[in-house]
């Protein structure tokens, strides 16, 4: 897993970026879903994509706000299954979140709000900081030995 030599696979890459995105939305989806789904007559797209949607002047948008940052908290996970090492957490974390960026700027403009910033500053730390962690403590750990050398 860790041991051998480096090559270098873009499809690799790209197909860990495509999964980690698609898990991404999914479990927030999911999380809007079991949050904000509940609240509103009607779930759609703009809870996903919209930067007016996370505020913290409604319930609504609190609720949104823990979506998207247990979302973060869920790619961490992701991520220590997907690319399994501490040096490209920061890298995929950071490339979900461009391209988030750019998607809801597809879909509803550049983003003017502070709230929006800051809920993805922060789940973006919490992606790549808990992934980073979460991967370290995997490659710390002992090499299990399973037969004894025996000098005869």
């Amino acid at each position: 897993m860790f041991y051998g030599s480096i090559v270098w696979d873009p499809w690799l890459i790209l197909s860990q970026i495509v999964c980690l995105q698609c898990l991404y939305y999914l479990t927030l989806g999911f999380l809007m879903f079991i949050f904000v789904g509940f609240r509103v007559s009607r779930l759609s797209l703009v809870y996903l994509f919209d930067f007016s949607i996370l505020t913290a002047s409604s319930a609504t948008g609190w609720c949104a706000i823990a979506a998207f940052l247990l979302s973060s908290l869920a790619g961490s996970v992701y991520m220590f299954y997907l690319n399994e090492r501490a040096k490209k957490c920061l890298d995929f974390s950071a490339t979900l979140y461009i391209i988030h960026l750019f998607i809801c700027i597809v879909y509803g403009g550049w983003p003017a709000s502070v709230t929006w910033w800051v809920v993805n500053g922060t789940g973006l730390a919490l992606m790549s900081l808990l992934g980073e962690w979460l991967c370290i403590r995997r490659e710390m750990r002992e090499i299990p030995m399973s037969r004894l050398r025996s000098n005869v």
